[in-house]
């Protein structure tokens, strides 16, 4: 076996979960080799290079095996070689993610209470007006 459909590829490499999620993601635009979009049915063989994005994280891999069937996780890791660029490039943005986390998480209590929303609103009900009198 020397070439397979990417979109098999990408799911025998346990990029993504099924293939038929490979597929969407591939027409989608989110998978691309050689720098150019791509069709689920272009075939893929050893040496060339996919670039594809799970959610935000974007990884480029060199393919270094073929196969049609799903395995364990080590032996889909045979399958390809993640570029070095790839890997500081992930590494520095889960640092940056990490660093400056998400607005929303950092409230502790989640949404006020009933009660929270009436005391919040006490203070409203002498001066409803931003203008100054």
């Amino acid at each position: 076996m020397e070439k397979i459909r990417i979109d098999k590829w990408l799911w025998a490499a346990r990029f993504f979960k099924t293939r038929s999620l490979a597929t969407d993601e591939v027409q989608r635009g989110r998978v691309q080799m050689e720098q150019r979009d791509i069709k689920p049915s272009r075939e893929v063989q050893v040496g060339d290079t996919v670039t594809l994005w799970q959610g935000q994280v974007q990884r480029t891999v060199v393919v270094k095996g073929i196969s049609g069937q799903r395995g364990s996780a080590p032996v889909a890791q045979q399958l390809y070689d993640e570029t070095a660029e790839s890997l500081t490039k992930r590494a520095q943005e889960a640092e940056r993610r990490r660093l400056s986390p998400e607005p929303a998480a950092s409230i502790e209590h989640g949404r006020p209470t009933k009660r929270d929303r009436r005391n919040l609103e006490k203070g409203w009900n002498d001066r409803w007006s931003a203008s100054l009198d």
